[in-house]
Parts: C-alpha cells; structure tokens; sequence
C-alpha cells in the first residue's frame, strides 16, 4: 500500500472518529438539559404536592397488607421462609409478620 494511500484511509478514519465525537457531544448536551429540567420539576414540588404522594404510599401499603392477608388466608405462606408456598395449619412467622405490618 502506498503512502499516500495510508494517509488518505488515516484521514477516513479521523473523520469517523469526530463524528462519533460530535455525536457524543450531542447526546451529553441533550442529557445535560434533561437533568437540568428535572432539578427544576423536582424543586418545584409544594407541600400539597408531597402530602399526596405520602398518602398514595399509605393507601398503597394498606392494599400491601390486605394482599398479605387475603394470601394467608387462602392457606399460603407469606414469610420470607417460605413465601407462596402452600402451608399445613398456622405459621409463627407469617402471623408475627401480619402484626408487624
């Protein structure tokens, strides 16, 4: 291969490897401005807007709970010991768990 051959395929090369760096530079700026309007939303939440979120979480644990219950009710097991499997009478575990909850 000639010298002047070599030059000209280092030079394609070159020329792949700034676009692939442009194109990085691109997304990197477009991540920054993702992150930045983010901040932004997530500053701008008020009191109201976290006492919801807070009380979505209770209802969502209390409908946790009545699924546990319902689970153990239908003769499952919802210990960590044995969760989903199938249980013989009552389980010490799966009782103390319900009262903790």
């Amino acid at each position: 291969m000639k010298l002047t051959e070599r030059l000209i395929q280092l030079e394609q090369q070159q020329q792949k490897v700034l676009e692939e760096l442009t194109a990085l530079k691109m997304l990197a700026y477009s991540l920054e401005e993702e992150n930045e309007r983010l901040r932004r939303q997530l500053c701008s939440y008020t009191d109201e807007d976290k006492a919801e979120v807070e009380a979505n979480i209770k209802k969502m644990q209390g409908e946790g709970y009545d699924n546990l219950a319902r689970l153990y009710q239908q003769g499952f097991h919802i210990c960590h010991l044995y969760f989903g499997q199938p249980r013989q009478g009552d389980c010490l575990f799966c009782m103390s768990f319900l009262r903790k909850l």
